[in-house]
């Protein structure tokens, strides 16, 4: 038999492929470091102490650096030397002692309460409790205004803020209740030499301290001043009152009357001025009106109507022409023109303060009796005087006044 020819088939391929040999696994690197060569100019870390140790030492560089660029630029010195100059000794090598700048100091305590008080850092600032000014040789009393309640209107004055104010609380209280004690025997004058004035509750007779600023250019909120008005019905009410503030460097008033009446009580007045000028011509030449509130003129009554029409409280709204129904050559046209009747007189501290100053202001009001007797019988006359006027008035023809108004 031939002998058949052996064909080679090769080996089937594993389809395994031989392994790569082993490579140590690549470790990512940030393209600065991948471009950059390792350079190690410090000793290798061995254990995560070392570690913590340069972390510290780093920061502590970083905290020595920011400290040295604040003190730099506050002296002014832009000059700096290469690292290697620096480190060039051991006294260069030392971490210089930087001490931070401070701000100024306050000149006195008194300027803390206020919004923005500057402070050296880490400075410690313990306010104690505010206290009440100590009475010092002068005690308080009923019937007496003390001191230190002009002392606190006057800083009151120099400090108008509210939180002022409120540091300054228990000054307020006493002052306050310094005030409310004497009105309470204040009152007790009055109502003994005006008998239509009732007892009243002193709620009713004081006025706050807090100004109303809605529509006033003048945005502090408080008076400087303590005030308290006496009428039939307490210090509001279309009666005229007795008024009495309290304020210091001379500024304390006693006076009374009626300050802008509405339309109707003011066309009461024009209209009994024009009818019946020797009324109030005759309250006008009262010698203790006279005395008190009108400089001390003769007992004339054309000298006491021009005194009363130049107090600074009637001339400051009186009008320019003559109202509205009445000539402007009318013989009391200058009556007329006033749009305020009120009496007042200014008082020195000396005449509030101490025991001497409860009788001042209540024989001032005492000479106010007449006056404001006469206003309320025009603009609120009792009901047997209304009826009397009615009937000795019952011949006129009262159109013309009624309607009268300002020009």
């Amino acid at each position: 038999m031939p002998r058949k020819s052996l064909k080679v088939v090769p080996a089937p391929r594993n389809s395994s492929k031989r392994a790569a040999p082993e490579k140590p696994a690549p470790t990512r690197q940030s393209k600065r470091a991948r471009a950059t060569p390792a350079k190690l100019s410090y000793k290798e870390l061995e254990s995560d102490d070392d570690v913590t140790d340069a972390g510290a030492k780093s920061e502590e560089k970083l905290t020595e650096s920011i400290a040295s660029d604040y003190e730099e630029q506050g002296n002014g010195d832009d000059s700096s030397e290469p690292e290697e100059e620096e480190q060039s000794s051991d006294e260069d090598a030392k971490p210089t002692k930087v001490t931070p700048r401070r701000r100024p100091e306050q000149d006195s305590d008194a300027d803390l309460w206020k919004p923005g008080a500057k402070l050296a850092p880490g400075t410690q600032v313990i306010i104690k409790k505010p206290k009440a000014r100590e009475a010092g040789e002068t005690p308080y009393e009923d019937h007496t205004i003390h001191p230190n309640t002009m002392l606190f209107l006057k800083d009151l004055a120099a400090n108008n803020e509210r939180k002022w104010l409120r540091v300054h609380d228990p000054d307020y209280r006493a002052a306050l209740n310094d005030f409310t004690t004497f009105l309470e025997v204040l009152s007790e004058k009055v109502a003994e030499a005006d008998d239509t004035i009732p007892e009243l509750p002193i709620k009713d007779i004081i006025f706050r301290i807090y100004r109303d600023v809605r529509f006033s250019k003048d945005q502090t909120p408080y008076k400087t001043y303590f005030s308290a008005a006496w009428s039939r019905t307490g210090r509001k009410g279309p009666y005229a009152a007795y008024y009495v503030q309290i304020k210091p460097e001379g500024g304390s008033f006693v006076g009374g009357g009626l300050w802008c009446p509405d339309a109707r009580p003011l066309s009461l007045l024009r209209r009994d001025i024009d009818r019946k000028p020797h009324k109030i011509k005759a309250v006008l030449t009262n010698s203790a009106i006279r005395k008190d509130f009108l400089g001390g003129v003769a007992d004339d009554a054309k000298q006491a109507v021009r005194a009363f029409v130049n107090l600074p409280e009637n001339k400051s709204n009186a009008l320019k022409k003559n109202p509205k129904g009445y000539d402007k050559e009318h013989a009391d046209i200058e009556l007329l023109r006033l749009k305020n009747f009120t009496l007042g007189t200014k008082l020195s501290d000396d005449e509030v303060v101490g025991s001497r100053g409860l009788e001042r202001i209540a024989g001032l009001i005492a000479s106010m009796v007449p006056f404001i007797t006469y206003l309320n019988s025009i603009v609120m006359p009792d009901e047997a005087e209304s009826s009397g006027s009615s009937e000795q008035e019952s011949g006129g023809d009262d159109s013309a006044e009624e309607d009268g108004g300002d020009a």
